[in-house]
């Protein structure tokens, strides 16, 4: 005679610690899939925006009508245009003062860029610990239900003379459940967080290098 047990009835029959396990489990699987998914669309249109940004900056002739154009956009600019606005401000802004040495200037546009790029990187990297925490912490979590459901079966078989597989086979599976969960929950999270981490770098290289690029043309500009 065989019975089928499913994964729900094993995970309501086992014993309360190991319940709280896959509890935790459970939540940080589904946080880490929300985060993914953020993070899928986040990072697709940080890409999207750069390459339409730089096939825009490129063609530009003069910069000045693309800063307007990017200034009057209704939603705030991010990525690369956030970059080259905060730039080009405070550039025209020093460059209309008098008296200002032309390194001064550069160096006050340079300055506004780094802060734009910093908090620009800031943002991409936003949830990235989240998915390497829940990557790194859920097999140890699940390894605590583990044990805990292995002590629970030689628990069983102390307190009874012959032993036999059916008193074994409840705390064995609630163990295996643990362990599974905590597989569940991390591996997603591993590789999402090692996938996202390579396109957040090539990103923030990408960011870097449009600043030195419009660094060079500012230098230009301001020694003319």
């Amino acid at each position: 005679m065989t019975t089928d047990i499913s994964f729900l009835q094993l995970a309501l029959g086992a014993s309360l610690p190991v319940q709280l396990v896959l509890l935790i489990l459970l939540l940080a699987s589904l946080f880490s899939w929300s985060v993914i998914y953020i993070k899928y669309k986040v990072l697709k249109t940080a890409r999207r925006d750069a390459d339409a940004f730089e096939d825009s900056f490129w063609s530009s002739e003069d910069l000045s009508p693309l800063y307007t154009k990017i200034t009057a956009k209704r939603y705030q600019p991010s990525g690369m245009e956030k970059i080259f606005e905060a730039g080009f401000k405070e550039f025209a802004k020093l460059k209309r003062q008098k008296g200002i040495d032309p390194d001064a200037i550069l160096e006050g546009a340079l300055r506004a860029m780094r802060v734009a790029n910093n908090r620009e990187n800031e943002y991409l990297e936003t949830n990235l610990s989240f998915l390497a925490t829940v990557g790194s912490t859920s097999p140890y979590i699940g390894l605590f239900g583990t044990v805990w459901g292995i002590m629970s079966s030689f628990q069983a078989l102390g307190n009874v003379q012959q032993a036999t597989i059916s008193m074994v086979a409840p705390g064995i599976s609630e163990a295996l459940i643990a362990t599974a969960m905590g597989l569940f929950a991390a591996i997603p999270a591993v590789i999402a967080y090692n996938r996202y981490s390579n396109e957040v770098e090539r990103l923030i290289n990408r960011y870097e290098t449009f600043q030195e690029e419009f660094a060079s043309i500012l230098q230009r500009h301001a020694h003319s």
